[in-house]
Formats: structure tokens, sequence, C-alpha cells
């Protein structure tokens, strides 16, 4: 009877990793989306400090932006300049473009005061 009882045992044990497979999926992509909002973050904030820079110089700024981005992030940035600020809004990498979208960030550098 004890050799019947741990065969399903095992049988219980395994159908419980089977179905915590796919929470531990959910939960490693949930991670890595927020580890790819973080990033893009980091890299509006210093492409608009470097949009900001290159206005100061007398450049322009959207170059200085466009050069201060990873190429996969130049598709995904939109930039605006306003007299002395300059505003980059960037999507972060997602596997769904809907989910892209929403979480979309934004860095902003100016010359002046706030």
């Amino acid at each position: 009877m004890s050799c019947g009882h741990r065969r399903e045992e095992r049988g219980q044990a395994s159908v419980e990793v089977l179905g915590a497979v796919p929470a531990l999926l959910v939960l490693g992509l949930v991670v890595l989306q927020l580890l790819a909002v973080g990033y893009a973050a980091v890299l509006a904030g210093a492409a608009a400090e470097a949009g900001a820079l290159a206005l100061a110089g007398g450049g322009d700024a959207k170059a200085g932006v466009r050069e201060a981005l990873p190429g996969w992030s130049r598709a995904r940035a939109r930039v605006l300049v306003s007299r002395a600020t300059v505003q980059v809004r960037l999507r972060p990498p997602s596997p769904l473009t809907a989910i892209g979208r929403r979480l979309e960030v934004t860095g902003r550098a100016s010359l002046g005061a706030p």
C-alpha cells in the first residue's frame, strides 16, 4: 500500500509543478517589462539632456537626442523642442504594442530654471 501512496504523491507533485510553470512565466515577463520601462526612462532622460546640451551649443536638439539613443529606441522615440526645453517620449520594448503605448515614459531637460 505504501508504494501506491508514494506514486500518487509524486503524480500530485508533478501536476503542481506543471500548474506553477505558467505563473512563473507570467511573473518573469512582468519583471522583464518593468526593467524595460526603467531602462527606457533612463534613456529618455539622458537623451533629453543631450538634446538640451546640443540646443545650448547652438546645434539641433533633435539630432542630439537621436545620437544619444541606441538604435532600437530611435524609432520608438518622439522629440518635442519648445523654446529652451527638450522633451523625449519613449515607448519601452514590449511583447504587446498596446502595453508599450500605455507604458510610455517621458524625459525632460531645460536650459533655464523650471
